[in-house]
């Protein structure tokens, strides 16, 4: 492998933000999608995250697909849906985007974890970045099935030897986390502009 797992989603980064510093539908949502393999590295613990990134991946996708003019901008999306009174339903594009960020917020913190804490076992990596984030927002339910989950993260040291591939994988994984970092952040300020930010699982 050329680079590191984390080599095209840092090359789709450079293509996020449009001229004006807007966040780009396709091309945010292309990052998102880049990040996918690496999960696949963590095998079935992750595979609650998967699934629920790919879908909301392909909810955004597909209202982007319908019109990619006017949705051309990631919070167009969010932005006709609170005025038609629709983004707190389950099936919004608003929903896909709040989690999809969160579902994001969670895998930086836990890379981040990676780098900062090269002493930590896998479980204490995911834990740890899982109650930074996520877990305030999920019931009890997902809270469970999340912990049960993360009993089954690979060896670390495996795990690091599988995503390095043939470039420096530390490197690049902070370079993932403070680019991406502020375009979450950016989401999340937006979504909190327009009320939507607060919004947990039931």
């Amino acid at each position: 492998m050329e680079g590191t797992v984390f080599t095209p989603s840092l090359e789709g980064m450079k293509y996020v933000k449009s001229d004006s510093g807007v966040i780009l539908t396709k091309p945010f949502l292309e990052v998102c999608k880049h990040i996918l393999p690496v999960l696949e590295k963590f095998g079935s613990a992750m595979s609650i995250v998967k699934t629920d990134i790919g879908g909301n991946i392909t909810r955004l996708e597909t209202k982007y697909a319908s019109d990619p003019t006017k949705y051309e901008q990631l919070h167009s999306m969010v932005k006709l849906e609170v005025s038609a009174k629709t983004a707190k339903s389950s099936s919004s594009c608003t929903n896909g985007l709040l989690w999809l960020t969160r579902a994001m917020d969670f895998l930086v913190a836990l890379f981040h974890n990676l780098v900062q804490h090269p002493d930590w076992q896998m479980s204490q990596v995911c834990s740890d970045a899982y109650s930074k984030t996520l877990k305030k927002w999920h019931g009890w339910l997902a809270s469970s099935s999340f912990s049960v989950a993360i009993k089954l993260a690979p060896d670390r040291k495996k795990f690091m030897e599988i995503i390095s591939g043939s470039g420096d994988v530390n490197k690049d994984i902070e370079k993932f986390c403070s680019t991406f970092s502020p375009l979450l952040a950016e989401n999340h300020k937006f979504l909190a502009s327009v009320g939507m930010d607060d919004l947990k699982a039931s």
